[in-house]
């Protein structure tokens, strides 16, 4: 692993130590920022350093960041070279985390975002395992509402947003429980705490609709390209009522932190056996081969390799 740590803010490369934000930085007193988190995986068979769906993350952030009023100041192509220049600098030899951040940086008092310059921000740390991925979680439902569309939208990752996962987080982990899901102010099924859900149902997956208060994940939609395209499963959006948490075959969690993350009871009630389902497992260990670019269709596409063998 390195032992460097340089960060891209401003337009510049700079050691950790001289990035630095004044204490009346708007994002810190406001929440307005954006943000992606994205993962490079280590192959060590290949000597190499995958990002897995760059391009698609940085188009969300800007998706994310015309909701919030906000200017990257550079194209999708450009921040992905950005993105492999640090990694070149950092040069990790180890799974990293990729956080770039779109921020409002004017220092002053008022939460409005207009007359209030845009800052890109982009750093990397090793990262693991989000969630324990060798065995299934015990979450339950929680008592918190997950923001709505026209209160704080869901489908645009603002950094303020994020009171409400650590309001659901912190209350599962006090009460004992690995993580929660999520309810509308309608009573239906979101996601997770910070990530997509899917259940199987006689074999299909489910999953909510996009429209239904949840984040458009990458890694959502990555399961549902190669479940269905390749491993030939079918995969449903709708709508899902609490009750269906409990009668589900399977679940699992999905996204860029929690990977494919299978959960074995909802609120003290097992699903199936009470172990990792057969259909999760198929899932996870394809996910796992094409994130370290070992899948020849996907690779390509997906995949961007960091260092020049």
């Amino acid at each position: 692993m390195s032992d460097k740590n340089i960060v891209f803010m401003g337009g510049k490369y700079l050691n950790y130590e001289d990035a630095k934000l004044p204490v009346r930085t708007h994002a810190f007193l406001y929440g307005t920022s954006v943000f992606e988190g994205i993962r490079a995986y280590w192959n060590s068979e290949h000597n190499q350093l995958y990002v897995f769906r760059m391009k698609e993350h940085y188009e969300r952030l800007l998706r994310s960041g015309k909701i919030m009023h906000m200017n990257a100041g550079y194209t999708v192509d450009e921040m992905c070279d950005i993105t492999i220049e640090l990694l070149k600098k950092n040069s990790p030899k180890t799974d990293t985390y990729i956080r770039p951040t779109l921020f409002k940086m004017a220092e002053k008092v008022g939460p409005d975002l207009m007359d209030n310059p845009d800052c890109f921000l982009i750093f990397t740390t090793p990262l693991g395992e989000y969630c324990d991925i060798s065995k299934g979680l015990n979450v339950c439902v929680s008592n918190w509402r997950r923001v709505e569309d026209n209160a704080i939208p869901p489908r645009a990752k603002v950094s303020g947003a994020y009171a409400n996962t650590a309001l659901i987080k912190t209350d599962a982990h006090l009460a004992g429980f690995d993580d929660a899901i999520v309810l509308s102010e309608s009573g239906n099924v979101t996601e997770g705490s910070a990530m997509n859900l899917y259940l199987v149902e006689n074999g299909k997956l489910v999953t909510t609709q996009t429209t239904d208060n949840i984040l458009e994940g990458v890694t959502r939609n990555t399961v549902k390209e190669f479940a269905q395209n390749v491993l030939g499963i079918e995969v449903i959006e709708r709508e899902i009522d609490r009750t269906e948490l409990y009668v589900a075959d399977e679940a699992f969690y999905c996204g860029t932190g929690a990977q494919i993350s299978p959960i074995t009871k909802i609120d003290h009630r097992p699903l199936g056996d009470g172990k990792i389902g057969a259909v999760t497992k198929r899932i996870q260990d394809y996910y796992f081969e094409l994130v370290k670019g070992n899948i020849e269709k996907y690779k390509n596409q997906w995949c961007v390799a960091v260092y020049d063998n």
